[in-house]
């Protein structure tokens, strides 16, 4: 019988190969029970419904219900399932896809094992987690460096509007307008959520306003 503290995983992938090999690695791990694999997002959703995994390791490229949909949909439909996304692609478009979906992970196929069992760990447990280079990404689209993602507000424009917001702070109010957690803004800043929490009240006294609805309004206006 598997312990019962495992973290049931089940591995989504169109492509055999990685998915043996993901199955493998994950297999030689005493915390982590592989419970099922899905060749595209139909199967995924359909073994989330069935099996009620910790994590469902999602491929975002995949035929019929590709990974951002399916994720949306097991967010949805199996709330109590984690997604942690293993992609190929780590573009801006891509990225956001995937978190405005739900997912609470993003790394790329050139993470490590020791990367990908953290990660699991991670997702499982509740934080959210992201490969170095997706971070750094992440926050370049968001506040508008050099990513073409669709951020509220590139931050030279939130600097210029909120002159007594601190450079971390405009990034974090950028992330604030996109919808992020603070879970997310952590892991994306690479900072502790007591951090964020910091910034984001330290944010609300100089803008005037109460509560996360009303910082977005202002951004937006």
């Amino acid at each position: 019988m598997t312990d019962q503290h495992s973290i049931r995983v089940v591995v989504a992938d169109d492509q055999a190969i990685i998915r043996d090999g993901l199955v493998t690695v994950l297999g030689l791990l005493p915390d982590i029970e592989v419970v099922g694999e899905a060749e595209d997002g139909e199967r995924a959703v359909a073994l989330a419904a069935a099996e009620h995994p910790d994590v469902v390791l999602m491929d975002l490229r995949m035929p019929g219900l590709d990974g951002v949909a399916a994720t949306e949909r097991i967010v949805r439909e199996v709330p109590g399932t984690a997604i942690l996304v293993l992609t190929t692609y780590a573009d801006d478009e891509s990225i956001l896809s995937a978190l405005r979906a739900g997912a609470r992970g993003y790394l790329t196929k050139d993470a490590g094992r020791a990367e990908l069992a953290a990660a699991v760990r991670a997702v499982a447990s509740g934080q959210s987690t992201f490969a170095p280079e997706v971070g750094a990404l992440l926050v370049s689209t968001l506040t508008g460096g050099t990513g073409t993602g669709s951020a509220p507000a590139p931050a030279s424009s939130l600097s210029a509007r909120f002159p007594t917001l601190t450079k971390r702070e405009v990034e974090v109010l950028a992330l604030v307008a996109d919808g992020l957690s603070n879970g997310e803004i952590a892991s994306a800043l690479f900072v502790s959520v007591a951090t964020v929490k910091t910034h984001i009240n330290a944010i609300f006294a100089k803008l005037a306003v109460r509560d996360r609805a009303q910082a977005i309004a202002i951004v937006r206006s």
